[in-house]
């Protein structure tokens, strides 16, 4: 019996450290979110400018308020000062979560950080149709890629 709750506990030993040698071995990147939902910030200041810094390979992650039925809206390409250090990689629009006509909901886009610098990220919230109001809310944010 002695024997047998030896090897269990050997066993449940290496089992665990076999799990533990994954999870350090995870090379998932690090994601940096820059999140601005409130909307009380966004009517303060009209030109909202932000910096982060982070490692080759991580992903930056930004999140705006957006109300799409306002007639307004981010651009979905963001305007990337030097695309050799960051890439899009996705925009997404994100429901309000309510079923209130006219709450706002949320744009999100996602960068990849793939070569070390310092590069700039532009967005406009417009009416994007001919004589619709223009840059009415702009957000920059300095990356910078270690």
């Amino acid at each position: 019996m002695v024997a047998i709750a030896l090897l269990a506990i050997l066993l449940t030993t290496i089992a665990c450290a076999s799990v533990d040698s994954k999870k350090s071995n995870n090379t998932t990147p690090y994601a940096t979110e820059v999140s601005i939902l409130n909307y009380g910030e966004l009517s303060k200041i009209r030109h909202i400018h932000k910096q982060i810094e982070v490692a080759n390979g991580d992903e930056v992650l930004v999140t705006l308020l957006s109300n799409a039925s306002t007639g307004f809206s981010w651009n979905e390409n963001a305007v990337i000062a030097d695309t050799s250090i960051l890439q899009q990689l996705k925009h997404e629009a994100i429901s309000a979560g309510s079923n209130i006509p006219g709450a706002p909901g949320a744009e999100k886009w996602n960068f990849k950080a793939i070569k070390a610098g310092t590069t700039t990220v532009h967005l406009e919230y417009s009416q994007p149709w001919e004589g619709g109001e223009k840059g009415i809310w702009t957000f920059d944010l300095a990356v910078t890629v270690k």
